[in-house]
């Protein structure tokens, strides 16, 4: 017989184990990690035990995860509360690049918003070039880059060439009206791979923060 007929019928006909126990309590195999011969009963604990470890690691991954995502939730409740209390776009403005320094730990930080609507004098709402207008609008979720994406490695100034990571969140209402771009020195910071649910989130809440303030004088 094939051990896979051997493996099918023992799966097959568990009352094999039970008409010859004494049988089974005879039979020894190598031990997993080498060295002297175990029986079967011992063998079996031993996989259990290692099944336990394995488990023990996927809930310490789970565990970690978790804290992870409560610790970055907090961060974004804090967000949160400081584009609420805001009172004008200036105050909006504070709060984004306050909390993203300090909570989020990105170094640098540049908000584009091309509907000006009595706000010009801002830094924030000056020229963008068409590229980076379409760049934004083609976004469906935001984009993490190892370089920066059309002309947008300007929009931070004379750190521009020292940056080796971006992020790109789209900020639109009914259509595009913005692009908050992040950056960083660490090529690791932001990568494509990385998950972008919170900065989604956080590029909705922006969003809405700024649009409630445009037009206002």
């Amino acid at each position: 017989m094939k051990p896979e007929e051997v493996a099918r019928y023992l799966k097959d006909h568990p009352e094999f184990f039970e008409h010859y126990a004494d049988m089974l309590a005879e039979i020894y195999i190598p031990h997993p990690h080498g060295g002297r011969a175990v029986s079967i009963s011992e063998r079996q604990i031993l996989t259990l035990r290692e099944r336990g470890k394995q488990l023990e690691g996927k809930l310490r991954e789970v565990i970690q995860f978790g804290e992870e995502n409560d610790a970055i939730s907090e961060k974004v409740h804090r967000i949160s509360l400081a584009l609420l209390a805001a009172t004008d776009i200036r105050a909006v403005l504070s709060a984004v690049y306050l909390n993203f320094r300090e909570d989020f730990a990105v170094p640098h930080v540049a908000l584009r918003v091309w509907r000006a609507n009595g706000h010009a004098g801002l830094p924030e709402f000056g020229a963008v070039s068409d590229a980076s207008r379409e760049f934004a609008a083609s976004l469906v979720h935001p984009y993490c880059s190892g370089h920066a994406m059309v002309d947008t490695a300007g929009l931070f100034g004379e750190a521009g060439p020292h940056l080796r990571s971006f992020s790109y969140v789209p900020l639109r209402d009914r259509e595009t009206f913005g692009l908050l771009a992040l950056a960083s020195e660490d090529p690791q910071r932001f990568y494509p791979e990385m998950g972008t649910l919170y900065l989604k989130r956080l590029g909705d809440l922006i969003a809405a923060a700024v649009a409630r303030h445009l037009g206002q004088s």
